[in-house]
């Protein structure tokens, strides 16, 4: 009976509550009826104590960072980082927009913040060169997946506090995973390039211009080498590293660039409060929630059922993804990871699967989902930045898609692509 909060729980994200109430609503009002009233103080307790956690400040801190940065105008450097490089190919501009976002991902972590800051600059810049308003909403939405993947990751983060695993491995297998999302998308934009003739954003930049589009960039592009290297070094923890990038990003944006003065600070902390609060809220609310789901037996009963469709874990493995791929189509990857991952991580370890390719398996594709129709939350930032409506945006987004979910299988059944540079780190054992 009590598993039926499950049920319950979709329900109340389908008729339109938000995910932090539908959290608590189901599995509270599944107590109540089952009798069991004196749980719910321990569902909302453990809202709290979801929260309180040395790890999980990470992530206001490393979302402060990226705020500060993007105020800071360097999401503007890097454009013009990128596009002083390949800008003047067919197509130019929408390779930009990937290349931004993969530079991008190594300062914010954050698919939101990547289609905000450079949707908002990418997709009129686009549209006045000659693109669709929906195709450049499209491919801004699709590499803004990156950002999560690249690291730092947010949802690793939430992943490695949940499952115990180390987030310096998770980090490190993010790097190849996400860059390799980032060339197929290019690879996608050269074929339509050609096909429906594309322009290009300019004349080839020379290597003096190129030379002073670097340097105005050097500084944000040091960021992620000093966060990573840092956490892979041992020099400091990746809480630690996630304070280290916010006084980085202080230090450029007001005093070496100079473009935050101190006044603008009060409301950038206020920015950075309110979508760090948004994200710990949903993880209180997730442990809350994972809590009723280990009084439910339903890992148990979940496990039991994927065990008797077959004994191969390739095809459980495919059968996983499916599975992942339509729960990111309705539900944010963090609270995804949280509710999931407990219950689907240690069947597949007992399978052989090694627990940080799992993570990958599991955070790419929810990533994924941030962009996937009908509910992925990017779509509908872009379709903010842009003015476009959603469902546009999802026809042009199809085969971005695609390349996607092509990678999601290659990470799969190729370990070696998550998995080869943890290992050449010493991360993880060969």
């Amino acid at each position: 009976m009590l598993a039926l909060f499950l049920p319950l729980f979709l329900v109340l994200l389908l008729i339109g509550m938000p995910v932090f109430f539908a959290m608590l609503v189901a599995p509270g009002f599944m107590l109540f009826s089952t009798g069991m009233e004196r749980d719910i103080s321990l569902l909302f307790r453990n809202i709290y104590n979801g929260i309180d956690s040395f790890p999980l400040m990470a992530i206001p801190f490393f979302m402060l960072a990226g705020e500060i940065m993007n105020r800071g105008g360097i999401t503007y450097n890097l454009v013009q980082f990128s596009q002083s490089f390949i800008g003047h190919v067919r197509g130019g501009l929408a390779h930009v927009n990937i290349m931004s976002s993969m530079l991008f991902a190594g300062l914010s972590g954050s698919a939101v913040a990547d289609t905000s800051a450079i949707g908002s600059m990418m997709i009129p810049a686009m549209q006045k060169n000659g693109y669709s308003r929906k195709f450049a909403a499209a491919i801004t939405a699709a590499s803004s997946v990156i950002g999560p993947i690249i690291p730092p990751s947010g949802i690793m983060i939430i992943y490695a506090y949940t499952m115990q695993v180390s987030v310096a491995s998770l980090f490190a297998a993010g790097i190849v995973p996400g860059i390799l999302i980032g060339l197929s998308l290019m690879l996608m934009v050269a074929l339509m390039a050609k096909k429906y003739n594309f322009p290009a954003a300019g004349a080839k930049a020379s290597w003096p211009e190129r030379a002073t589009a670097t340097r105005k960039a050097i500084f944000p592009l040091m960021a992620p080498v000093i966060i990573l290297g840092g956490i892979i070094g041992g020099l400091f923890t990746p809480t630690e590293a996630s304070a280290i990038a916010t006084a980085y990003a202080l230090i450029i944006s007001v005093w070496v660039m100079k473009t935050v003065k101190l006044k603008d600070l009060p409301a950038i902390f206020v920015k950075g409060a309110q979508s760090s609060a948004v994200v710990l809220l949903l993880v209180g609310a997730a442990i809350a929630f994972k809590t009723v789901v280990s009084l439910s037996h339903s890992a148990e009963i979940l496990a039991n059922w994927v065990l008797s469709l077959s004994s191969n874990p390739l095809i459980l493995l495919f059968l996983i993804n499916v599975l992942l791929f339509i729960v990111g189509m309705f539900l944010d990857a963090g609270p995804a990871i949280i509710i999931l991952g407990p219950i689907l991580a240690p069947i597949f370890i007992h399978l052989g699967v090694d627990p940080i390719h799992f993570a990958i398996i599991m955070s790419v594709n929810l990533t994924v989902g941030l962009a996937t129709p009908p509910m992925g939350l990017v779509l509908f930032v872009a379709s903010s930045v842009s003015g476009e409506r959603v469902e546009t945006i999802s026809r042009a987004i199809l085969p971005f898609l695609a390349v996607e979910i092509a990678i999601i299988f290659l990470i799969t059944f190729f370990p070696s692509i998550s998995m080869t540079v943890p290992r050449l780190l010493g991360l993880v054992a060969g």
